[in-house]
């Protein structure tokens, strides 16, 4: 009887199953916890083959974390352009931690490792934010511009508004329970978006 063997897997897919088994054990062991070992056998490779395709294992990291943070701010700048109305913020955050919830592996990564590699925090600052921010600067200028937001500085509102994204993106561990039900990010989703579109100070 003949057997046919399946192809071996491309370079491209050897390298994507390394960093989804990094990004699964640095947000499970953290990165000082975990082995090239360990990630050569999660990733079912020879560990020759992890240091042929990235020099060292921070390398790894830095690929896991960056591209990490362009998937996630991409994915809310595509929905603040798609956003039918400038005051449709909440339906944007509720997107937003839904999906946090969905990719709670990705999250940690970005979230936590960068905190202690100010290199990886350099690059991801100079890489994503900063661009991101210039995006966030120009929609709320424009919304500015047609007097739909009072005026103020676009780009500290920017900055704001990506940092008050940044709190929902601790919100599993922090302000809202890791098991939250729609509902619950719902009703956050639409406190934030208050917040940031209305203030803290009652009208007079």
């Amino acid at each position: 009887m003949r057997v046919f063997n399946s192809s071996p897997p491309s370079e491209a897919q050897t390298r994507t199953r390394i960093l989804q088994a990094a990004q699964r054990l640095f947000a499970a062991q953290g990165f000082d916890g975990t082995t090239t070992r360990d990630l050569a056998q999660a990733a079912s490779v020879a560990e020759g083959t992890l240091f042929r395709h990235f020099p060292n294992k921070k390398a790894i990291l830095v690929e896991v974390a960056t591209s990490g943070w362009v998937e996630i701010l991409t994915d809310l700048l595509t929905e603040l352009s798609e956003m039918g109305s400038y005051k449709a913020v909440a339906q944007v955050m509720r997107r937003r931690m839904w999906n946090f919830q969905k990719n709670a592996d990705l999250m940690r990564v970005c979230f936590m490792e960068v905190q202690f590699h100010p290199d990886l925090r350099d690059r991801i600052q100079l890489e994503v934010i900063t661009k991101m921010s210039d995006v966030g600067e120009a929609f709320f200028q424009t919304a500015m511009d047609k007097g739909i937001y009072r005026q103020m500085d676009a780009k500290l509102v920017a900055k704001v508004f990506l940092g008050m994204f940044a709190i929902a993106g601790f919100s599993n561990n922090t302000i809202m329970e890791p098991d939250a039900s729609p509902q619950q990010m719902q009703e956050m989703a639409e406190g934030l978006a208050d917040i940031f579109l209305n203030g803290v100070l009652s009208k007079e």
